[in-house]
């Protein structure tokens, strides 16, 4: 074969796969030029399955496949069986004179004497396998071996090209969904900083006071109140919170809860090593929204009065909230409402999304300790200090 014939052909099959990102495509234009350009009257090109170990039949041109491009019966062969799966195995070409006498041979669709068997690899990756028989005996040639070979190597490089491609789009279309999700996560945290729900009940609450003229009681109220307000708009938007900040604004938050509920319920909020908590950073919005689902949910489930007590326990790494609340009726295992289980969704999806896109770890148990008669809700979280500073 001339050295200009074989770079033509070359040259041929590069510009043919140009623009074409769909391996299939390639594969089959593969297949077709063998038999076009090479003078071969059957090709069958396979790409190897790892996960199965398996060869698959993707493209086939000749008496099986002559013109269209649906394969009837595509052959699957183990990797290691047959010509075709020793080549996959070992990545080296192999022609067969006389496939009568290789006992490895397997008959598809009719017996062929010659075979030719290339791997498609690129830097000891093999991504599949070209396979092409002919039915006379000694028909394939060194030079067909050569040119097979060059125009495989071609056709691996392109399959990694249009893989990297692949991979490089499904990266970034993730990156793109997490921060759409992630943006509709701040909006919701938005929203539970300053829940509107709360909000107007609160003012409701207090202007109670106000219409009492029980003023003290009102400015009391009031001034908490406005703490909070404040807090919330000076961290409006903030992912990450100082513990210390957030278990005072927790306490004006109940207090505002309690006067709501008309003392229907008690509280305790403590810090189990408080030296530690000026060295703690939580994830923000997740603790006010877990307080706020719980106490919505004891208080729309049961009619006799709650005490919550609620502690930190810190770590170095973590940050440990533990959620305790024991009364006369505890309906703990009753389905909740139909509310609660849709703000618990919330805030399931608010943690998945953290755990997903900063790695935080975060886990939400519920959980009734039958020794104590206690339902304990316990939030896990990563303790940013060190992040931070």
């Amino acid at each position: 074969m001339k050295t200009n014939q074989f770079e033509d052909i070359l040259i041929y099959f590069s510009k043919s796969w140009l623009g074409k990102e769909n391996e299939d495509e390639i594969l089959w234009d593969l297949a077709k030029n063998c038999i076009a350009k090479l003078g071969f009257v059957d090709c069958v090109v396979y790409l190897i399955d790892q996960d199965q170990k398996l060869l698959v039949q993707k493209a086939a041109y000749g008496p099986k496949n002559p013109k269209d491009r649906n394969l009837y019966n595509p052959v699957e062969i183990g990797l290691g069986e047959g010509i075709t799966g020793a080549v996959a195995v070992s990545g080296k070409a192999e022609i067969v004179p006389n496939t009568s006498e290789d006992s490895r041979y397997i008959v598809d669709d009719d017996q062929r004497l010659s075979e030719i068997c290339v791997p498609i690899s690129n830097e000891d990756i093999i991504y599949g396998v070209i396979d092409c028989e002919h039915p006379e005996e000694g028909f394939f040639t060194e030079h067909h071996l050569k040119m097979l070979s060059a125009v495989a190597s071609i056709c691996a490089i392109k399959i990694k090209s249009v893989r990297a491609n692949r991979a490089l789009r499904e990266k970034q279309e993730s990156l793109l969904k997490i921060k759409e999700e992630m943006m509709e996560l701040k909006l919701k945290a938005l929203n539970s900083q300053l829940n509107p729900h709360f909000v107007f009940n609160a003012l409701n609450a207090i202007q109670y006071y106000v219409t009492s003229e029980d003023k003290k009681s009102a400015l009391e109220y009031l001034s908490t109140f406005s703490r909070l307000i404040r807090f919330n708009l000076k961290h409006l938007g903030d992912e990450v919170v100082n513990l210390q900040e957030e278990v005072k604004m927790l306490g004006w938050y109940l207090k505002l809860q309690k006067l709501r509920y008309d003392d229907q319920f008690e509280f305790t909020l403590a810090v189990a090593n408080p030296v530690a908590q000026w060295d703690a950073m939580v994830p923000a919005t997740l603790i006010q929204t877990l307080l706020e689902n719980t106490i919505e949910n004891l208080m729309s489930s049961n009619r006799t009065k709650v005490h919550l007590n609620i502690v930190f326990k810190l770590s170095k790494d973590r940050v440990l909230l533990e959620i305790q609340h024991e009364h006369k009726e505890i309906n703990t295992l009753l389905e909740p409402p139909l509310q609660y289980q849709e703000r618990n969704a919330q805030l399931l999806d608010q943690i998945r999304l953290l755990n997903t896109h900063k790695g935080y770890q975060i886990s939400k148990e519920d959980y009734l300790d039958t020794s104590s008669q206690k339902a304990i809700v316990s939030l896990t979280l990563p303790n940013l200090y060190a992040h931070n500073h």
